[in-house]
């Protein structure tokens, strides 16, 4: 399926007087469609890494390249189109708003990257709902649906505007074991399904094992790349 995501020599580092450098030389390529996990010990440099992927940071040197677009030279509003058009995002924390509906709730990204809501956006917002298994509680608000539930919500969300990369930070980090596999179980099916390429960051060496390659950080180094078939 092709490239969708190249990083050449990333290097990272904070601080003007005092350096801090948290990445360096990573080498990465990802390839569209996969399923990928990167694991790490606190302070490995992993969570940084995820945010130079996912354009929220800017390395200090070195070239990413997404889905054919080198992002170097990119403005922030040019990687804030790139990100809202590419990346999808998972977190611990599901961020869901209170106020709204799961419904609601799955469709606030459409409605904020096209100032309104189509028939064709609620179609597919009904098509994932109910391929997260959430299609009895969607008119819901997300304060009465479990842990469980939000986080499938969230993924669902994610997927909205048909990103061709979905990054989740520690998806599964606030789950019991069940729930875990649970949600696990979604995300391999969404990659199976749509061919949404996935990395997810997890500290859950058994989540990290049931993904198809295991990419390990330490000291801001990759000490680990292996294809876990």
């Amino acid at each position: 399926m092709g490239k969708l995501l190249q990083l050449t020599d990333i290097n990272k580092i904070y601080g003007d007087k005092i350096k801090n450098q948290v990445l360096y030389d990573v080498n990465l390529e990802f390839e569209a469609g996969s399923f990928n996990s990167i694991i790490g010990q606190s302070g490995s440099g992993k969570s940084t890494l995820m945010n130079i992927i996912g354009t929220l940071d800017k390395p200090t040197s070195g070239r990413i390249v997404i889905d054919g677009t080198d992002t170097s030279d990119m403005d922030k509003n040019e990687l804030a189109v790139l990100r809202n058009e590419t990346i999808g995002f998972i977190f611990q924390f599901h961020h869901l708003l209170p106020e709204f509906t799961v419904m609601e709730n799955i469709l606030t990204p459409y409605r904020i990257k096209h100032n309104r809501v189509t028939p064709e956006a609620i179609k597919r917002a009904e098509y994932l709902i109910d391929m997260v298994g959430l299609s009895k509680v969607k008119h819901n608000s997300s304060t009465e649906i479990s842990g469980g539930q939000q986080q499938r919500a969230a993924i669902a969300r994610s997927l909205i505007n048909e990103p061709k990369l979905i990054l989740g930070d520690e998806p599964t980090g606030n789950l019991d074991s069940e729930t875990t596999q649970t949600v696990f179980n979604l995300m391999k099916d969404i990659n199976k399904e749509l061919k949404t390429t996935f990395i997810l960051i997890t500290h859950d060496k058994k989540v990290a094992e049931q993904a198809d390659r295991i990419i390990e950080i330490k000291d801001g180094h990759v000490i680990m790349d292996i294809p876990n078939k």
